[in-house]
C-alpha cells in the first residue's frame, strides 16, 4: 500500500527558498512576475517596488529615531547649562546665610519652577533665627530621613508643602532631602533598606512645586534632581 502524499505547505516553500539562495538566479524572470498589494493602495506592485517601499519605511523610522536622539541631546545640553549656571550662583555667594535664599531663587529662575521652598536644621547658632530654619517639625525631619531618593509625584498634603507661598496651587511636587555628603552611610550601598545616616547628617528639605499635575511624575528620571540636592547640600555645609 503506497504512502499518502503529504501536501506542500507555505512553510515548506519558505524553507526551500531560504535554503536555496540561488533559486532566483536560475529563475530570474520570476521576480518580474511576482506581484504584491501596495500598502498605499489596492494596486499591485512588483517585488522590487515592494522591497523599495519597505526600505523607505525603514529609512523613515531611522530618521525619526535620529531626530529623537538629536532632540534629547539638545534638551540634555540645555539642562546641563542650567545646572552649570545654578552651581555658579552658589559658588559666587559670599555670605553663607544667603545660600538658602540663593538656592530657592536660582532654581526658580534657571529651571522655571513656579514655587520653591527650603528649610534647614542643625545649623550654627549664628543662623538659628533665620526664617529658613523655622517651622520644621519632628514629623518633617522623620519624613526627610526616609527619602533615599527625590520624591516626585502628586501633592499628598505633605506638611512641607505648607512652606510654599501658595501651597494650595501645588498639584505636583518634588521633595529632596538635604544631607551632608561627607558623612558615611552605615552600609556601602545607601539604597539598602538597612542603610542609615547619623541624625546630624540630615541638613534639610527642598520643596519644588508646580500647578501642573504632570510636571513632577513618579515615572520621571531623578538624576538631575539628585544632583541639585547634592550640590545644595554641599553648599549648605557652610551654615554649620
Amino acid at each position: 500500500m503506497s504512502n499518502p502524499i503529504t501536501p506542500i505547505t507555505e512553510d515548506d516553500i519558505a524553507n526551500f527558498l531560504v535554503n536555496t539562495p540561488d533559486f532566483f538566479e536560475r529563475h530570474a524572470a520570476l521576480l518580474s512576475t511576482v506581484r504584491f498589494v501596495s500598502p498605499h493602495g489596492q494596486r499591485a506592485v512588483s517585488l522590487q517596488e515592494r522591497q523599495a517601499d519597505m526600505l523607505r519605511e525603514k529609512i523613515r523610522a531611522l530618521e525619526h529615531r535620529m531626530m529623537d536622539m538629536i532632540r534629547n541631546g539638545s534638551d540634555n545640553a540645555v539642562l546641563a547649562d542650567r545646572l552649570h549656571r545654578w552651581s555658579q550662583s552658589l559658588l559666587n555667594t559670599q555670605q553663607p546665610g544667603q545660600l538658602p535664599h540663593v538656592i530657592v531663587d536660582e532654581i526658580q529662575h534657571h529651571f522655571m519652577v513656579p514655587q520653591v521652598a527650603i528649610r534647614v536644621w542643625n545649623v550654627d547658632q549664628a543662623h538659628e533665627m533665620e526664617p529658613y530654619t523655622h517651622g520644621v517639625t519632628d514629623d518633617v525631619k522623620a519624613f526627610a530621613a526616609g527619602l533615599r531618593a527625590p520624591y516626585c509625584g502628586a501633592n499628598a498634603e505633605f506638611e512641607a508643602v505648607q512652606w510654599l507661598d501658595h501651597p494650595h496651587e501645588a498639584q505636583s511636587v518634588a521633595l529632596l532631602a538635604l544631607r551632608s555628603t561627607n558623612t558615611p552611610w552605615s552600609t556601602e550601598d545607601p539604597t539598602e533598606p538597612e542603610a542609615k545616616l547619623p541624625d546630624h547628617a540630615l541638613m534639610g528639605l527642598l520643596v519644588l512645586a508646580s500647578p501642573d499635575p504632570q510636571r513632577f511624575q513618579p515615572s520621571m528620571a531623578t538624576d538631575l534632581l539628585g544632583r541639585i540636592g547634592d550640590l545644595a547640600s554641599a553648599a549648605l555645609t557652610r551654615l554649620r
